[in-house]
């Protein structure tokens, strides 16, 4: 069994992360002047099988709009050089149709821009304090790829009923249990991983390559040309847990958990049980283990499959729909694992099956305004995509704000068993306790959650949580704003719909959101952090400060922020913290007196701290 790809300090990192997946040419148009470079005849905007014009600089244009929503990581759809016209009719916008040639010549699509683009796209993700995901392919090559007449050998012949040995889709299929192929194709991934800075890697097809080749060949080999790199398998399967463990077992860090999905698809998205949900996410903690879990990464859809919103089908309300879908979004970002937002699951986008699910985004999405008023093609049911974007980007906030969500234990603590769609489960990590209960049936519920008795909650979780310890409603979407445990449990009566997400000993609704900011320089791997004298900012333990997230960066001094809820008119002492300090001590304190701010009564406050003391 291959150890795990990342290490040490770099899989709390990775656990912390939001990916956004772009298929860059669906996104934004930044330049035209590469609408027609490439292979003739493929770029046409009425039809949804080729090149609409988008491109790396278009995405770099709007990477504000995704730091805004508070997404963490980018992964983009392929941007290998692509076969030219297919069936007439299709060309490769996606970037699955690689047109690979020996020797290998790392040409991008020239529609999507160059090498210096790609470069720049990383070094701004970067600059922000922001990830970037590569997506590759070695199970095959596009249709007519220039590799395949010149190496025919290197190729599986036709045939069905094997998803190693037999073509997907008709296309050239590798054999990578041929040496000469596996070392091209693993020389192909190293080089690209060398050549550009990226911190991951999302692999396609990865059920059709043989499980020896990624373990002795390609795993090694890509992490010889950069240590430490995110591999994210796909693993297309939707029935079997213990698929996606057979390549951990390989070397990858993490698969995308399409049981999961399915889970999801099923009792929420098409209004099932919630058993089916609470079931699979237990199954996937007993198969996997907490530690696999947590790197997993969940989705509500992607490229492959339709969007979301269609799942629950014409026949269902637009407004039932919508709550569906924000009921799905609050448990994508609160269950154990890694969440992936697709472009447009912020704004409630719909689209069925390829290649509908790979729709144009709007030109009115950059904008509050464009986003706040009802658009065709997008959930509404008495809201607009604003109400969807302002959801999402709420709960990334709680999310990243809530090391329970992002590292904590998981603890099952209500389901159906048949009755009244109510699922409610238990985060926690260190000081920081969270309980999530969601109700997806018609009519309100009343639910007393035992925490006392609940062997997965630890002891000393059990014994902070005493009699008297007030929970409060971090998400305020129509939930209580508080709950408080008695004789052991916690008592929680929740509308029809409503979602929430109640933190021990937190703020809820009453709450003012205070927003911190400081400019500071850091070494690299070194961040900054606040840390206060209230429980909300860590009680002057640094192993509890909050942490911090970089922008507008030049060189190593960047512009910190985070932003916290605290209760209304009430001062507060702080200060920021480097951890790891400087010159190898483990945390560097800022100089000067404590900091000080009084919060406002309503509303909220920005608290501008200048440069670091």
């Amino acid at each position: 069994m291959q150890a795990q790809a990342i290490s040490g300090t770099n899989i709390d990192t990775w656990r912390q992360q939001v990916i956004y997946l772009v298929m860059p040419d669906r996104f934004s148009n930044g330049t035209t002047a590469n609408d027609t470079l490439g292979q003739a005849n493929c770029l046409d905007t009425t039809n949804a099988t080729k090149f609409h014009g988008g491109d790396l600089q278009g995405l770099r244009n709007k990477l504000p709009y995704i730091r805004d929503l508070g997404a963490t990581t980018v992964w983009t759809t392929p941007v290998y050089r692509q076969v030219g016209l297919v069936n007439g009719s299709q060309c490769g916008y996606h970037g699955y149709w690689p047109d690979y040639t020996n020797p290998d010549d790392t040409a991008l699509e020239p529609k999507l821009g160059t090498s210096t683009d790609l470069t720049g796209l990383i070094n701004d993700l970067h600059a922000n304090g922001q990830k970037y995901v590569m997506d590759m392919v070695v199970n095959h090559a596009g249709y007519g790829a220039r590799i395949v007449s010149q190496n025919p050998s290197w190729f599986h012949s036709s045939c069905t009923g094997d998803d190693v040995l037999c073509p997907l889709a008709g296309l050239p299929d590798f054999r990578q249990e041929d040496s000469t192929v596996a070392t091209y194709l693993t020389n192909l991934s190293k080089t690209w991983t060398s050549t550009y800075a990226i911190d991951g890697i999302r692999m396609d097809t990865v059920k059709h390559v043989p499980t020896t080749y990624w373990q002795n060949s390609w795993v090694p080999g890509v992490l010889a040309a950069r240590p430490n790199t995110f591999l994210l398998g796909e693993v297309f399967d939707s029935g079997d847990l213990n698929k996606l463990k057979t390549y951990l077992d390989a070397g990858f860090d993490s698969t995308f958990n399409f049981p999961l999905r399915q889970a999801m698809v099923d009792s929420v998205g098409r209004g099932g049980s919630l058993d089916t949900l609470a079931t699979r996410m237990q199954s996937t903690l007993g198969t996997l283990g907490l530690d696999r879990t947590l790197l997993q990464v969940n989705l509500l859809d992607n490229h492959d499959v339709q969007r979301f919103v269609n799942e629950p089908g014409s026949a269902v309300t637009e407004a039932e729909i919508r709550t569906r879908y924000h009921n799905a979004l609050g448990m994508l970002l609160t269950l154990p694992g890694i969440p992936q937002l697709y472009y447009g699951n912020e704004l409630g986008m719909y689209g069925g099956s390829d290649p509908d699910n790979r729709r144009d985004m709007p030109g009115w999405a950059w904008t509050d305004t464009g986003r706040n008023a009802t658009q065709a093609n997008f959930v509404a049911g008495g809201g607009t995509p604003k109400i969807t974007y302002d959801l999402t980007k709420k709960l990334i906030g709680i999310r990243r704000a809530n090391e329970a969500l992002w590292k904590g234990n998981y603890a099952e603590m209500w389901r159906p068993n048949g009755g009244q769609n109510v699922y409610a489960f238990y985060r926690g990590s260190g000081t920081n306790r969270v309980i999530v209960v969601v109700n997806t049936s018609g009519s309100a519920a009343s639910v007393n959650l035992d925490i006392q008795g609940n062997a997965g909650i630890s002891t000393t979780d059990k014994s902070a949580l005493t009699n008297g310890t007030v929970f409060n409603d971090l998400l305020a979407e129509g939930a209580p704003s508080s709950a408080t445990v008695t004789a052991g449990k916690l008592p929680v009566t929740i509308g029809a719909g409503k979602m929430g997400i109640f933190k021990a000993g937190g703020t809820g609704s009453t709450a003012t959101s205070v927003s911190f900011q400081v400019t500071a320089s850091t070494y690299f791997g070194q961040d900054v952090y606040l840390v206060g004298d209230r429980a909300e900012l860590g009680a002057w333990n640094t192993a509890s400060a909050l942490a911090m997230t970089p922008s507008g960066c030049s060189g190593s001094t960047c512009t910190w922020k985070t932003t916290v809820s605290l209760p209304p008119s009430v001062t507060a002492q702080f200060k920021f913290i480097k951890k790891p300090g400087d010159s190898g001590a483990s945390v560097t304190w800022e100089g000067g007196s404590n900091r000080t701010l009084t919060t406002p009564a309503s509303g909220s406050l920005t608290y501008n701290g200048g440069n670091w003391q």
